[in-house]
């Protein structure tokens, strides 16, 4: 299963409103969860290794690591015209598809619905994050290639 694949499979568990979907082959297995049915994915992870239930027990943890996030998020909300792009994972944050390459977005820059604003690293796959909303970029809240949580504000974007 490549990458392509498991952003497809990502994209249908998503949008088919289920909280949870395993895949596993002889020697692939996935874990797809949401927090909700309808939103967006929490994790991905191969469960090939000895270490696998150790993995399992960090998305447990996640909730508890949201209530920093949204005290940013609270403080980020003052202006309410703005809208939040929040993570919708835990991972390493790059505003670059890759090192040689320039940003997907800068403050300023117009973004449209299903528009790339950055990519997520989880676990060695690099996750392509598109805006759910059209505007204009107000502010980068993450500095490039730093960790960032699982509902984590991004970005600001002015909807008008």
């Amino acid at each position: 299963m490549d990458i392509k694949d498991i952003q497809n499979l990502i994209k249908f568990v998503s949008k088919a409103e289920v909280s949870e979907v395993k895949y596993k082959t002889k020697d692939f297995e996935i874990t797809i969860k949401t927090p909700l049915a309808g939103s967006e994915v929490a994790y991905a992870q191969p469960a090939v290794y000895h270490t696998a239930p150790q993995q399992m027990t960090a998305p447990a943890q996640a909730p508890a690591a949201v209530s920093a996030p949204a005290e940013k998020a609270e403080a980020a909300s003052d202006d309410s015209k703005y809208i939040t792009i929040k993570s919708p994972m835990i991972g390493t944050f790059y505003r670059k598809p890759s090192p040689d390459k320039d940003v997907f977005v800068n403050v300023g820059d117009e973004v449209s619905n299903g528009k790339i604003v950055c990519v997520i690293e989880a676990m060695k796959l690099f996750n392509q994050i598109e805006s759910e909303v059209s505007g204009k970029i107000v502010k980068i809240l993450v500095d490039d290639a730093t960790p960032v949580e699982y509902d984590q504000p991004l970005f600001l974007v002015d909807p008008s």
